[in-house]
């Protein structure tokens, strides 16, 4: 049976801000994410339907909190929750040194990471 723990995970990378690992099991991807600082997503999703993640992610916070919004409301999650993010989602704001776990399928976001690393090698080139 596939397994992946953040220090086994083979993906995924130290992007400044965020800390991101990550491994492919079975058509889905698992994230280990640490956000260095507060990190508000909406300009990393420019080009994506609506400006929004289309990718349904599934996750668990173990340290701090994350703001999600959804339509014209906003939920949040801290440690020891467990969330859904459904399609259409944007991740507004976080704790500095928030920690998650999330599950999402792989094909879908791989198409939605391209997008955020095409906007963020653009933002750094500025």
């Amino acid at each position: 049976m596939p397994k992946a723990s953040r220090d086994s995970a083979s993906q995924g990378g130290d992007h400044g801000v965020v800390v991101e690992r990550s491994e492919d099991l079975d058509g889905y991807t698992v994230n280990f994410v640490t956000c260095r600082q507060d990190v508000d997503h909406a300009p990393l999703l420019k080009g994506l339907p609506d400006d929004r993640c289309q990718c349904p992610h599934w996750g668990y916070v173990l340290k701090g909190k994350v703001t999600f919004q959804f339509g014209e409301r906003q939920e949040v999650f801290q440690a020891g929750d467990a969330f859904y993010a459904p399609p259409g989602h944007i991740p507004v704001q976080n704790d500095p040194d928030t920690e998650y776990l999330q599950f999402s399928p792989a094909d879908e976001l791989r198409k939605t990471s391209e997008v955020i690393m095409q906007n963020m090698q653009a933002m750094q080139a500025r």
